[in-house]
């Protein structure tokens, strides 16, 4: 047999993994169906943050440009602080008719595991020009005592 003569096939598995994604993309679409209007409406993105230690307490800020106090709601879950909130489009905003749009709209949440032990009864909340500010107290660390044996 001429080996010359026989196709020569390469294996790519990139190209396979992007069949695999087709597949379950179509699979997913077919069990929940979403109307496309839904699609456009609502995004879900995550707000970007900060966390570091000041004064002995932990500090998260997270940027929420365009949410309304009233719109972002706080809580300690789980060793975890949970952020989640939703940014509302004018309704003004349908007679425009955009080039590029790339503000972020609709329901968000950020799930943050806390990094070190926290007083969670103590934590405090400020909004302010968009910026999310969470300081919760840490424990204090136990000292070492050292115990004389007799």
């Amino acid at each position: 047999m001429d080996r010359r003569n026989l196709p020569t096939f390469v294996w790519n598995p990139f190209r396979e993994l992007a069949r695999i994604e087709q597949e379950l993309n179509k699979v997913f679409n077919e069990l929940v169906p979403t109307p496309k209007s839904e699609v456009a409406e609502v995004t879900t993105w995550n707000p970007r943050v900060d966390i570091y230690e000041k004064d002995n307490k932990l500090i998260i800020e997270a940027e929420i440009p365009g949410a309304k106090k009233e719109d972002v709601e706080v809580k300690i879950k789980d060793n975890a602080v949970v952020i989640k909130g939703e940014v509302k489009r004018e309704e003004e905003e349908k007679e425009k008719t955009y080039y590029r749009s790339e503000r972020f709209y609709g329901v968000f949440e950020r799930v943050i595991p806390l990094p070190v032990e926290v007083k969670t009864e103590e934590a405090k909340a400020t909004f302010e020009n968009g910026i999310l500010k969470i300081e919760i107290p840490k424990v204090s660390e136990e000292k070492e005592v050292k115990i004389e044996v007799k």
